[in-house]
């Protein structure tokens, strides 16, 4: 540091001050995110810019191409984060001196860009949704350079919620209505991903959080017990357990395995019980095993604790968790009551990337939408093209059976004929007597956002009913699942075939 204060980089003899570094912004400090995306966002809006096509308006589509470990589905979260990013960016006079110093960028764009406002339309699928690969889970309608600003951050919201909303419902599933608790924000990536993560766990089904900011911002109710470093800071494990019996009485959860689970642990958390909680009228609320054979020590743990009468005292089983441990030890008899369920939820381990991405579907010439179609040798990045409509299929059961495109505002009902697999095109499907139910609703118009928030437990109950009525038993195998049809209108199909073969024309080929 220089005497003023600076941060000094040394570059080829000479000293490059950057007085910019002398204000410093903490994690805890209000933020302005606008500037939460890739350089080449920028690059290319000052090429809209500086080209006379910035107000083009355009239509891209937010979509995912395969599910997380591949399961059989995922669950949409984050649209609320990446609404409130887009109805509020706004570049700051700091932000502009920062672009400038980049040398860039021209300054006509600059003076655009310190008065910018996104000012489209969004459509949305409902957050707490199940949803499926290449299918548009939020459309963009806007000026091609505010389409264009807002990509990044709408992809980094959506695609990390997504993915532990995701994670969060494997897990929830395998514990077979054992109630499941997030215990990862010390492993989250950092501090975003611990509170947002939170937020998205509890949409994909988990009860409870260990992480206090999360409850205080999201309401989401919160758990936690004690650390080993508890029992380790007394004398005995029996007056550590003493201590907080007599702090917290009824809600004392005991750590039994900081010594010997079965030999030290639980005789001391059941003698603590008769000791000081039982003759006080309250009763000991849990134990956790945090190390060693959970499925094994859990039936011992139980059967002692009932043989002291404690039959209303739960078992909790931490270390690293997932969904197939969980459901190991369910198989083996493991007789846990709550799962607390840390890193492999937070980070989504297994499958650590959503891989959701953000295409240019259409853009607007003479008051018509063309449709654009990115072409790959990866048949998997070929692109939906144009303008469309998402609609969900149920059989008379009610359940889903297929998603289906169609071209927009083309009628879709149960007259529906012959329409197309989008993976199996010599297949033609056949949904008479089926209904639809049109997926993608205006959740922006005009830069505002076009109604509040859905409260936390409506979204957590939402997914629940979808996976009770709607979501067929064969998509929700953890291993191997059914895979969900994704159907085309004719009309549709045969408009992307033509725009692959227009495409192929244009590259010289027959």
């Amino acid at each position: 540091m220089n005497n003023r204060g600076c941060m000094v980089r040394f570059i080829a003899n000479n000293y490059l001050f950057l007085p910019v570094m002398t204000t410093q912004t903490t994690l805890f400090s209000p933020r302005n995110l606008s500037l939460l995306m890739d350089l080449y966002e920028l690059t290319m809006a000052n090429g809209y810019f500086t080209a006379g096509i910035k107000d083009t308006r355009a239509v891209f589509d937010l979509f995912y191409r395969s599910n997380p470990d591949d399961g059989g589905f995922a669950i949409f979260a984050g649209l609320e984060q990446a609404l409130d990013y887009v109805e509020h960016i706004h570049f700051d006079r700091d932000d502009i001196d920062y672009l400038r110093s980049l040398g860039l960028f021209s300054a006509e764009f600059l003076d655009y860009l310190a008065t910018f406002r996104f000012t489209g339309d969004i459509y949305a699928i409902d957050e707490g949704t199940v949803v499926y690969p290449n299918e548009p889970l939020v459309t963009v309608v806007a000026p091609l350079i505010e389409a264009q600003i807002i990509e990044t951050a709408m992809l980094s919201q959506i695609n990390h919620q997504s993915l532990i909303a995701t994670k969060a419902n494997r897990i929830v599933r395998a514990a077979q209505g054992r109630m499941v608790s997030d215990m990862g924000a010390r492993r989250a990536h950092n501090a975003d991903a611990a509170v947002y993560g939170a937020r998205a766990a509890f949409i994909g089904g988990v009860e409870t959080t260990a992480t206090l900011l999360a409850g205080k911002m999201f309401g989401i109710p919160v758990t936690g017990t004690m650390a080993h470093s508890w029992i380790m800071s007394f004398a005995s494990e029996y007056e550590a357990f003493k201590v907080y019996a007599q702090v917290y009485g009824s809600s004392s959860v005991f750590l039994v395995d900081t010594y010997n689970t079965l030999k030290s642990g639980l005789p001391n958390a059941i003698k603590v019980a008769r000791d000081i909680l039982l003759p006080a009228g309250q009763r000991l609320k849990g134990i956790r095993i945090d190390s060693g054979d959970i499925a094994y020590l859990s039936k011992e743990a139980r059967r002692m604790l009932d043989e002291a009468g404690l039959e209303d005292c739960s078992i909790v089983a931490s270390n690293s968790l997932d969904e197939f441990n969980i459901r190991s030890i369910i198989s083996q008899g493991g007789c846990i009551d709550i799962f607390g369920v840390g890193e492999r939820l937070i980070t989504s381990k297994s499958d650590s990337a959503f891989g959701g991405v953000y295409k240019l579907t259409a853009l607007e010439e003479d008051g018509q939408w063309v449709p654009k179609i990115k072409v790959s040798d990866n048949v998997v990045k070929i692109t939906n093209p144009g303008r469309k409509d998402l609609y969900r299929v149920y059989d008379p059961d009610g359940k889903s059976i297929a998603e289906l495109i169609a071209e927009h505002g083309e009628p879709v009902n149960g007259a529906v004929p012959e329409l197309v697999s989008a993976d199996r095109p010599w297949q033609n499907l056949d949904f008479l007597g089926c209904t639809f139910k049109k997926l993608q609703h205006q959740v922006m118009a005009g830069g505002q956002r076009t109604s509040k928030p859905c409260p936390l437990p409506q979204l957590q109950d939402y997914v629940r009913e979808q996976m009770i009525l709607e979501v067929r038993e064969e998509e929700q195998r953890l291993d191997n699942p059914d895979i969900h049809t994704l159907a085309m209108t004719y009309g549709y199909y045969n408009r992307k075939l033509a725009l692959l073969k227009d495409t192929e024309a244009c590259l010289g080929g027959e």
